[in-house]
């Protein structure tokens, strides 16, 4: 009998989740109230317009095991599952990863690095926060917020009304030091049930208005110092939180080393190049994990890199004239700054994988910069 997994989320993750997992005799289901989300056709879908308790006893009725692909959900739905039936990750992990100053705490008792932070609840707390870090400074909001949203950059106390303006009705914020770094990167961890851990390669990401645009597997240049250092930190963390399931850990790499910015207690954008760039995608290892199954091996045997689709669709014909380019769309329409697919690239060495990311930037609609870091 198929073991079924229930997720949390109905968007692109949790389609690329249950992607993964069919061919290991998994079934899925889904708690959303839209009716189009990516994974409605890949398993039942539960929730209405307002998730009513009944719409998701349905949802714990349908399945044997619950797992969540966005950490922005109640706590209260993971908590009411974990009631009865086993849910992966637990409700530690989501309650530090949706709430920054729980991950700031969380960074400190493990020592990790990371930008210091002061509390803001008052448009004062803006002053005090600049006399005690300095600028500029990053403002945002404690929980939600991704893509570049629930932010404001600081840069002159000139701008602390305006700063209150577009974030105050959220408080509490956290306003944290601008960390001067040199790239961003982040490393994907997967944790057994019965604690076996393994890490992907770094994964150098760059940024386009605040949206990640293309992520560069392993990251180049890389001294394998910092690739230990980074499993170093995300073990420790892992460990903490009891974590079952893929936990991500964004970083900056600066001159004085690694230092740690947010989590993501899921699968991530930063790791879609695994589906074909590793042995076992971290899609399909965090269905083993929250299934109980063996970890599959999370090697990657040449550089890859994985491409956002974001606002218009590509010719796939162009796209996939490109050599050792794979294309996945994800069944969303068009929109101004949404992601509606990504494009993952191989390649022998960094030169060709560049030549091929410069020939997918010229097919598509919204071309950006897709070079490798110097």
């Amino acid at each position: 009998m198929s073991l079924r997994i229930g997720v949390l989320g109905g968007g692109q993750l949790g389609r690329m989740m249950a992607l993964a997992g069919y061919p290991l005799n998994l079934s899925f289901a889904f708690f959303d109230k839209a009716v189009d989300c990516p994974s409605a056709a890949l398993g039942p879908r539960f929730g209405d317009d307002t998730y009513s308790e009944a719409s998701l006893q349905a949802f714990i009725d349908s399945a044997d095991v619950f797992t969540y692909e966005f950490e922005n959900i109640p706590t209260g739905w993971v908590e009411a599952i974990a009631k009865s039936k086993p849910v992966y990750p637990g409700v530690k992990s989501l309650a530090v990863s949706q709430n920054r100053l729980n991950e700031k705490q969380l960074f400190s008792a493990l020592n990790i690095p990371s930008a210091r932070y002061h509390e803001i609840r008052a448009e004062s707390d803006l002053n005090d926060a600049v006399a005690a870090l300095g600028l500029p400074l990053v403002v945002k909001t404690v929980t939600e917020g991704y893509d570049g949203k629930g932010q404001f950059l600081l840069r002159d106390a000139t701008q602390i009304s305006a700063c209150w303006q577009k974030l105050g009705a959220h408080v509490p914020l956290i306003a944290e030091e601008f960390i001067q770094f040199k790239r961003e990167l982040s490393i994907i961890a997967v944790r057994g049930q019965d604690g076996a851990t393994l890490f992907y390669p770094l994964a150098e990401n760059h940024h386009h208005g605040g949206i990640l645009s293309h992520s560069i597997v392993p990251a180049p240049h890389l001294d394998e110092n910092t690739q230990l250092t980074a499993e170093r930190y995300i073990s420790s963390i892992l460990r903490e939180l009891g974590h079952v399931g893929v936990l991500t850990l964004e970083l900056f790499e600066t001159r004085h080393g690694l230092m740690a910015n947010e989590t993501a207690p899921r699968v991530h954008n930063s790791g879609h190049w695994s589906i074909e760039g590793a042995h076992s995608s971290q899609f399909e290892n965090h269905v083993r994990a929250v299934a109980g199954l063996p970890l599959g091996s999370t090697r990657a045997e040449k550089p890859s890199a994985m491409i956002n689709i974001i606002g218009k669709h590509p010719s796939a014909h162009d796209v996939l004239n490109v050599t050792d380019a794979h294309l996945h769309l994800y069944g969303k329409s068009e929109r101004d700054g949404r992601k509606l697919g990504h494009i993952t690239v191989t390649a022998d060495s960094y030169p060709e994988l560049e030549m091929r990311m410069s020939r997918l930037a010229e097919v598509l609609p919204n071309p950006m910069a897709l070079n490798l870091s110097r």
